[in-house]
């Protein structure tokens, strides 16, 4: 099975269809492009929008939407997405990675259903998530997805969501003023980061807060940037990486660049 690092989008263009919006779009074909190729028995997403003390990966059968953004507008809370979970399959997880939790709290979070309301809209993929340990160090985050590597052969599809690029307070400064124009760092980070993952120097991203100087201003808090390292960890060396969205970023402190390990 494939697996993908994805940006899961700015909240601001959750109404946005996928005519309106050109990522949208590319991840509506990148689920067309997975359901005729491969058999997806269930979708695992590494969301930066669940952060806990230690591991936890959720075993419920039912997934709760999570509208965790606050004091948008009434519509942003009436797009609704669907899915059902995968407790078999979730229970796998502590199979092959010991140190994770099984609990049957949190639920679909934006970090995950906005992206998957597109990837597979019927919502006909079973879907669950494994939180982010908001205190270990960037290596815990490689080493586990390592260990998750046998889920591959499973049938599930391991995703991991956030932005290589995401400083929020920085973009916050711009967007509520209505600007929308880059610092200018940004598209230097973004394309040494690519370099990095073409050149298969995953140590220098998992050592991101020190390998270039742009990067603890790129990724102030880990949240936003340890999924990729789960994508990484997953990845064999006879994997090819492509780039289903790409692009020099757009907007301040943000990149939406993304990937399919396959």
């Amino acid at each position: 099975m494939p697996v993908l690092f994805t940006s899961h989008g700015n909240p601001m263009d959750i109404p946005l269809s996928k005519e309106e919006r050109p990522f949208w779009e590319r991840l509506f074909e990148l689920g067309n492009y997975l359901k005729q190729h491969y058999d997806v028995k269930a979708a695992l997403i590494i969301s930066a929008h669940w952060c806990t003390r230690g591991t936890y990966v959720n075993i419920s059968q039912e997934q709760k939407q999570i509208f965790d953004y606050y004091g948008f507008p009434e519509h942003y809370y009436q797009v609704y997405y669907h899915a059902h979970g995968a407790p078999d399959v979730a229970k796998e997880v502590k199979k092959v990675a010991p140190i994770v939790q099984e609990t049957t709290e949190w639920g679909l979070d934006h970090g995950a259903w906005p992206m998957l309301m597109h990837l597979f809209p019927e919502g006909d993929v079973p879907v669950f998530q494994m939180s982010i340990d908001y205190y270990a160090p960037p290596s815990y985050h490689y080493e586990l997805g390592r260990q998750l590597k046998p889920l591959r052969e499973k049938g599930v599809l391991i995703i991991g969501s956030g932005a290589l690029i995401h400083n929020l307070p920085l973009a916050s400064r711009k967007l509520f003023t209505n600007d929308m124009t880059p610092y200018g760092w940004e598209a230097e980070y973004d394309a040494w980061i690519k370099k990095q993952i073409d050149e298969r120097n995953f140590e220098n991203i998992i050592h991101y807060e020190n390998s270039h100087q742009l990067g603890k201003l790129a990724a102030p808090t880990p949240d936003h940037f340890v999924p990729v390292l789960y994508s990484l960890g997953l990845t064999d060396s006879k994997d090819a990486i492509r780039y289903f969205y790409e692009g020099e970023p757009s907007l301040p402190a943000f990149s939406e660049r993304s990937f399919v390990v396959e």
